[in-house]
């Protein structure tokens, strides 16, 4: 799974890593594994760089289709407005931490094998040379894209509202070296996978004022897709 995977996301942070239950020091109980498109932070030396997306439209087969979906959603209101939630927070946070920062006036679009994506690309200059990646990180998470806007009210309505428990979805994969530098990308687009037989597949998407129901359970259902055609 995890080769299909690599060889369908080549542009994304594919992983996979052992699921530990509380309590136990044995054997994990199972593997997360996945192709998250989203890098939350990187850093080398004192540089930064964050890419947030937020604000999808699934892709077409027909190239004429598909690039009408790519024009509309970089003009899309709704989108551009969920978009600009994600940005504005995570800049808010990273003013905070460093000296200089380039924001783009807009977000561009970017393509996965199965979505146009918004995303911004923002670099920054840490304050604090010795914040590592995972920090910085760690202020950063959860962004408005995977807990909603504002944070403590948002998380407070996941809680009482979604059905399951997330686990390390939407948690945080990535490596650090000991100076500091390292990646770190959301676990989006993946699964539990128990090391017998069952899967529990993990998507999402993000819903704002305008946003229509059916439309962003088609989104789901395409990103749910990425690993569907991994265990096809």
């Amino acid at each position: 799974m995890l080769a299909d995977l690599l060889r369908r996301n080549a542009q994304g942070y594919t992983f996979a890593i052992p699921c530990w239950e509380e309590g136990s020091h044995t054997e994990p109980a199972a593997v997360m594994l996945g192709a998250s498109p989203e890098l939350l932070v990187r850093r080398e030396g004192a540089r930064v760089f964050i890419n947030p997306l937020a604000g999808s439209i699934p892709r077409h087969a027909d190239p004429e289709q598909d690039q009408a979906r790519k024009d509309g959603l970089a003009i899309s209101e709704k989108d551009l407005r969920e978009h600009s939630y994600v940005v504005n927070d995570i800049v808010r946070i990273l003013r905070e931490h460093c000296s200089t920062l380039e924001v783009p006036d807009g977000p561009s679009v970017i393509g996965t094998d199965a979505l146009w994506h918004l995303s911004t690309f923002i670099t920054g200059e840490l304050k604090d040379p010795a914040m590592t990646a995972l920090d910085l990180a760690c202020q950063l998470h959860p962004t408005p894209a995977i807990c909603g806007f504002p944070t403590a009210q948002a998380f407070g309505h996941i809680q009482a509202l979604e059905p399951f428990d997330r686990e390390y979805f939407a948690g945080l994969v990535g490596w650090q070296r000991e100076c500091g530098d390292g990646e770190w990308a959301l676990t989006l687009r993946c699964a539990r996978y128990d090391g017998h037989r069952t899967l529990r597949l993990y998507a999402g998407a993000g819903t704002v004022a305008g946003s229509d129901p059916d439309s962003e359970i088609r989104e789901t259902e395409t990103k749910m897709a990425t690993f569907m055609r991994a265990i096809a």
